[in-house]
């Protein structure tokens, strides 16, 4: 069994209360929360890296309770996203761990959610930076929802560790305006529409 041992994690909100145009009615929340971890894999190649996903499961469980919590709770949450920056002596393949255990956290907690959720890797060194997507929970076609958060670590990852990220929102963009699907027009039955 591998061990992600945790160095730090971060959490972040943003609340946004105006851009441009009038105030809205409601402000919108962003979100992420970043562990960095050590990356067992680092600096050598392995063949069988899928059992490793049941490893970081509870990671993935534990981030995305204290990311909703932060939000507010599931009931205003209605995007995410997930990414991951490895180091140097890691590869992409180690970033990919997080799909599942990252993704599926999420939407396990997030009302039934059925869109696929939006996701960005890299390697990278210390202080690098991620642009993680968002999109609508039930609904890949909702414009008002792409979006993204940057975020990163001042201090990771180091060459031989892995930050993980979750990131989630409540509320399209402020004055979105671009047609297409509206978030309240979501059936939600095929994650597209």
């Amino acid at each position: 069994m591998p061990e992600f041992t945790i160095r730090k994690m971060q959490l972040i909100v943003e609340e946004v209360h105006h851009d441009g145009g009038p105030v809205p009615d409601t402000l919108r929340k962003l979100g992420a929360i970043l562990a960095c971890c050590a990356n067992p894999f680092a600096g050598r190649y392995e063949s069988d890296l899928q059992p490793a996903m049941d490893d970081l499961k509870p990671l993935g469980a534990e981030m995305s309770e204290r990311l909703i919590a932060a939000l507010g709770g599931k009931d205003v949450v209605d995007g995410y996203g997930k990414g991951a920056i490895v180091g140097e002596n890691g590869e992409l393949e180690h970033a990919a761990l997080w799909h599942v255990p990252g993704g599926y956290a999420m939407r396990g907690l997030l009302n039934d959610s059925r869109a696929i959720v939006p996701s960005c890797m890299k390697r990278g060194g210390v202080g690098s930076r991620l642009d993680v997507p968002l999109g609508h929970i039930n609904a890949a076609y909702v414009r008002s929802h792409f979006d993204g958060i940057e975020v990163g670590l001042p201090d990771g990852p180091k060459a031989n560790e892995i930050v993980f990220v979750l990131a989630m929102s409540s509320g399209g963009r402020i004055h979105s305006r671009m047609g297409g699907l509206e978030a309240w027009d979501v059936k939600g039955d095929d994650g597209l529409r």
